[in-house]
């Protein structure tokens, strides 16, 4: 893939994929390519301190999250962090919110502090910073809209928030400002590491383990999201129709 547009063709393939198969892998893709829609537009209006080089981070940030993909739907192995998401996607016993963490958390926690180094392979990290917030204000614009809207798909989801007061809220408190820095952190640490994979194996490790705790987060919670979960539509296609819908709003 060299443009954005060969992205979103291949991104629209495996919306395609995902209804036709009912797989809720559906749900973070469709909310990823609506994401790179946004960063397309974005480099139009030039709206990016360095438009040519956002594409490039597109592009790589992109192909991480299609290759695993790509590895999965053949039985090989992605990182831990997208199996994990990926294995969670055959089950119906978690909700589309969690389907859509994980996906962000394996694609901004671990994919995106890879390509950002990669973008800027030979210079000064700090050059990017800008224009990294910038991807991370998009997320967590169209996040925040999903999380606003979620009444769409999940009509008692808001149930959630005044009964878990006191609880281990890891899952509705995951913040997209606390993955970016975290992002944004790895990206340094990653860019001047002697030994990338050890990198990329260490840091895996510790998003995985994140991911863990985003399907399973406590007996508490685990019951009131099984009781909020008969309320989602169960259709997958039916839900990823609605999520794109309520990300164009945004």
């Amino acid at each position: 893939m060299k443009s954005i547009a060969e992205v979103l063709i291949r991104m629209n393939e495996i919306v395609s994929e995902c209804k036709s198969k009912e797989s809720r892998v559906g749900y973070f893709a469709v909310l990823y390519r609506q994401v790179t829609r946004r960063i397309q537009q974005g480099i139009l209006n030039m709206e990016f301190e360095d438009n040519p080089r956002m594409e490039t981070l597109d592009l790589i940030f992109a192909k991480r999250f299609i290759d695993a993909y790509e590895l999965w739907s053949h039985g090989q192995q992605p990182t831990k962090s997208w199996k994990i998401a990926f294995n969670a996607s055959k089950f119906s016993n978690y909700l589309a919110l969690q389907h859509l963490f994980l996906g962000i958390n394996a694609h901004i926690n671990l994919d995106l502090g890879i390509a950002t180094s990669e973008t800027m392979e030979g210079d000064d990290l700090m050059g990017i910073q800008n224009d990294f917030n910038q991807i991370n204000s998009i997320l967590s614009e169209l996040v925040y809209g999903v999380k606003s809207n979620i009444s769409t798909i999940s009509p008692i989801f808001g149930w959630l928030v005044p009964l878990t007061k006191g609880k281990d809220e890891k899952l509705l408190n995951f913040s997209i400002q606390l993955a970016r820095d975290g992002a944004w952190k790895f990206a340094g640490e990653y860019h001047l590491a002697p030994n990338k994979e050890f990198q990329i194996e260490s840091r895996d490790q510790n998003i995985s383990n994140l991911a863990q705790q985003l399907i399973n987060p406590g007996k508490f919670l685990s019951f009131l999201i099984k009781i909020v979960g008969f309320t989602e539509w169960k259709s997958v296609s039916k839900t990823m129709d609605q999520l794109d819908m309520v990300m164009k709003k945004f």
